[in-house]
């Protein structure tokens, strides 16, 4: 249980510095200009930490832990990767189905964006959990039994 613990605790903290350096840094002019016509004058901060919080969930269950169990920083990167695409395009190819005025331009650039932060935060987080002293400080976990 302390290594699920430890895996979601150093991915919230992972996703919440490139998330926050992509949406202040980088996107903040992008979604205005693009989105500015559908965004609420402030955000509903209890929908995006309850966002947040089940899609770090979902990343650590269905990517971390078994990547970190497995031993492989490429399965952490190849299947974070595709979590995050599945779980953008969910997003943004449901606006682009159901909601008028939502531009097509911003599809692409949201599907790499959530792609690479996916992929980032898994790798990252693989890499810190492994050295954590709570969870073998560097020693390799078991491998899966054999089926």
């Amino acid at each position: 249980m302390r290594t699920w613990i430890s895996e979601y605790v150093v991915a919230v903290l992972v996703f919440a510095v490139l998330d926050a350096l992509w949406l202040g840094a980088v996107a903040h002019r992008l979604y205005d200009d693009q989105l500015g016509h559908l965004l609420a004058e402030s955000p509903n901060m209890v929908a995006a930490v309850v966002f947040y919080a089940i899609f770090l969930a979902g990343l650590v269950f269905f990517v971390i832990h078994p990547s970190v169990a497995a031993g492989s920083w490429r399965r952490a990167a190849a299947t974070g990767g595709f979590f995050g695409l599945v779980t953008y395009a969910t997003w943004d190819l449901t606006n682009l189905a159901v909601l008028e005025g939502f531009p097509v331009t911003i599809v692409p650039i949201d599907l790499a964006w959530g792609t690479v932060v996916a992929a980032t935060t898994s790798v990252a987080t693989y890499a810190g959990v492994r050295w954590l002293p709570v969870t073998g400080r560097g020693r390799r976990p078991p491998a899966p039994p054999a089926r």
